[in-house]
């Protein structure tokens, strides 16, 4: 079971992944604090510092949203927005933090997974926005989100976005115990419009190629197509 004692020696390292720092330390162990460890010790759980990241990443990204695009209706603007703050979006944010390894949890919501649970690693995202905003403010917490969420990524296009990443690195952990990894294959055309080819290699074998305008854009690509073959196997 994750102790509160040793969760505290990862906070600098979190911290400074972030590129942030809590004049109140107790507001980002909150953060962390999955409420399967409330109910068998005394504290408060991250609940509802999730309630409050939640609606802050909502204002945060719809502001981004409209100042950038004054020529996108309504419509479109909640289907970038949908695109950019869902459980998805934010569980490849927490996989990029490694709040996982960091959440405090009891021991049996850990031995049944909940670490890698995409709901766990999406809340304690906002839950970690929602302590930021109580500890430095809106300006520093706007700072914060817009660096960790590129707003210009969002699909402009309506089409609906999946994350692919997410998605493989659930189904890896949960059957296989194991994570894939995305290795660069090769990049092609002038650099102005530059494509990006990645491998996912998983247990020491080519699953799959994707490409795209980025690296992230062929990362995803990669992953449907080795989630496309572990499923046939």
């Amino acid at each position: 079971m994750a102790k509160k004692s040793e969760t505290g020696k990862g906070l600098a390292t979190l911290t400074q992944r972030l590129g942030i720092s809590f004049r109140d330390s107790g507001l980002l162990t909150t953060a962390l604090t999955h409420r399967s460890y409330s109910a068998e010790h005394s504290g408060e759980s991250n609940e509802r510092l999730e309630f409050l990241g939640d609606s802050v990443l909502d204002l945060l990204v719809a502001e981004e949203l409209y100042r950038k695009h004054p020529e996108m209706e309504e419509g479109m603007l909640s289907i970038n927005k949908a695109a950019l703050v869902n459980g998805e979006a934010l569980a490849q944010i927490a996989l990029r933090w490694d709040v996982g390894a960091l959440a405090i949890m009891s021991y049996g919501e850990e031995s049944a997974g909940g670490r890698h649970r995409r709901a766990m690693l999406a809340d304690t995202v906002e839950a970690i926005i929602g302590a930021y905003y109580l500890d430095a403010g809106l300006d520093a917490c706007r700072e914060f989100v817009l660096r960790e969420i590129p707003v210009t990524t969002a699909d402009t296009h309506g089409e609906a976005w999946h994350d692919y990443k997410t998605e493989l690195q659930e189904y890896c952990q949960s059957r296989y115990h194991e994570t894939p990894v995305y290795l660069p294959v090769r990049e092609e055309g002038p650099s102005h419009v530059r494509t990006f080819v990645v491998a996912t290699i998983f247990r020491g074998e080519h699953f799959g190629e994707g490409s795209g305008k980025s690296k992230k854009e062929a990362e995803q690509a990669a992953a449907k197509a080795a989630l496309a073959r572990l499923r046939e196997m």
